[in-house]
């Protein structure tokens, strides 16, 4: 069960990795060069050296990748990780080596570098898991790290699970509750038991559950819903591990947990290392936008205070993932007196009953009199957006994602809302480079449902390009 815990220990591991990596080969430069009086085959300086090896380090750590090294089916088990770390070290060195014949580049100074380089990445990196391992299983003792778990079953796979998942400082996993018959619960188990499902629902929040496990399926199945829908519109994580082979396929999860077949349900595909490369990409990319587009700042912040005065920024208090507030950073386009309440309400203010009609069922309006001649020409450019390139680089944002709705708007439907927050909220997104202008406020959501629930990395790439085309060529939704 891949946590948000184990994300952050994944990436965690990936960190640590590359530094004792530049360690073992620094010790192992400095063993041969400084220590051993012998000819050197070459001379290679320490920069040199560490430069050319900081270029290969991202193949070798990718390696570690591929071989499942930052994976808890194999982190989690200590004989299968020394394997694999003894395999990622061996072909570390033959990167090495294919880099020097390729490039025709020298960068070991003798062939005992790459020897030291082999036995001392495998056994620093060894060391270094062992001592994390034995450092994370501390930090559980504690209850540091570990996930809160209610289980939910009616047969002895609950009772099974409840007793592996108990020792949770190798585990992980906390049982705070159990929901089914009083037979399946352990008597050396002092957790709390809820005859009906129903019930340890309610205490959810309370109990301060983040993992839901389900064993049995119910034959209500309003029942099964309300506990997908109680993970889901809490963002917590569920598992389900079924009884009946039909649950096995699909485009969900399927893993081994325990013995037990198991279907993890995820609300989007953006777990994992897809939501680490999200995160990274969308930093350095507006990091290089912002720098290369502040000539464009200064000269609309200049015309802005020329053309429209007032504040040169308009700030709204919009929701993004996980409904988490976050302050939406845009050019200000309409009067400096609008925008303090909601649309309607101003246009009801206005004396205009028709255009707070038309914003209620839309969320948009066609003619919008709010906005001045120069915030007129900021949206049609859309260079009013530009600033929120500062939220994506304080992480509020995604440069691709759903639109950050108003909290008011998160009323209308609360699971779908739910499900819509599940990846953050974006600067630009697919209902906008959709091509159509005359989708409603639900079509929108479809739309931005459908990508929360199709995510992939290369989805993203191609609504950036669109994005590009429709500011250029003034095509796509408005």
């Amino acid at each position: 069960m891949l946590g948000r815990n184990s994300q952050y220990y994944s990436l965690f591991l990936l960190l640590v990795d590359a530094f004792v990596l530049i360690l073992a080969l620094t010790l192992a430069y400095v063993l041969r060069v400084q220590y051993d009086n012998r000819p050197l085959v070459a001379d290679v300086y320490a920069f040199e050296y560490l430069g050319g090896l900081l270029v290969i380090l991202p193949f070798w750590i990718g390696t570690f990748a591929l071989l499942g090294l930052y994976s808890p089916s194999v982190y989690n088990r200590r004989l299968a990780e020394w394997g694999r770390v003894a395999a990622g070290s061996f072909v570390g060195i033959l990167l090495i080596l294919g880099w020097e014949f390729v490039s025709g580049e020298t960068l070991l100074p003798a062939r005992l570098v790459a020897l030291y380089a082999l036995v001392g990445s495998f056994l620093l990196i060894v060391l270094e898991r062992e001592f994390l391992r034995a450092l994370r299983t501390t930090l559980f003792r504690y209850g540091v790290g570990t996930s809160r778990v209610l289980l939910i079953g009616s047969g002895s796979a609950l009772t099974d699970l409840a007793v592996n998942l108990a020792d949770t400082k190798h585990s992980g996993y906390e049982i705070v509750a159990i929901a089914g018959p009083k037979r399946l619960v352990p008597d050396t188990l002092n957790v709390l038991h809820y005859p009906q499902v129903e019930s340890a629902l309610k205490f959810i929040d309370s109990n301060k559950i983040t993992t839901i496990i389900q064993t049995d399926l119910y034959e209500q199945e309003e029942r099964n819903q309300q506990i997908l829908s109680a993970a889901q519109t809490r963002h917590i994580s569920y598992n389900f591990i079924p009884g009946e082979p039909e649950f096995y396929t699909g485009k969900n999860t399927v893993d081994v947990f325990l013995g037990y077949p198991m279907i993890s349900v995820s609300q989007t595909p953006l777990i994992g290392w897809g939501a680490i490369a999200k995160v990274i990409f969308d930093r350095v990319v507006s990091i290089i936008l912002v720098i290369l587009l502040s000539p464009v700042f200064l000269l609309l912040f200049i015309t802005q205070k020329i053309f429209n005065p007032g504040p040169i920024f308009y700030v709204s208090k919009r929701l993004s993932q996980f409904s988490k507030p976050v302050a939406l950073i845009k050019f200000r386009s309409m009067s400096s007196k609008y925008g303090k309440k909601d649309a309607a309400e101003e246009f009801r203010d206005m004396g205009r009953e028709d255009l707070a009609l038309e914003y209620e069922k839309n969320r948009k309006v066609a003619n919008d009199p709010r906005i001045t001649r120069f915030g007129n020409f900021l949206r049609r450019t859309s260079l009013d957006e530009l600033p929120q390139l500062f939220n994506v680089v304080r992480g509020d944002l995604s440069l691709v994602g759903p639109r950050p709705i108003l909290p008011q708007e998160a009323k209308f439907s609360r699971s779908r809302t739910a499900l819509l927050h599940s990846v953050k909220s974006g600067v630009t997104g697919l209902w906008q480079v959709s091509g159509r202008s005359n989708l409603n406020f639900e079509e929108r959501i479809e739309l931005e449902l459908f990508y929360a629930q199709n995510w992939s990395f290369w989805l993203d790439i191609k609504i950036l390009f669109k994005t590009v085309s429709v500011v250029l060529f003034g095509r796509g939704a408005k």
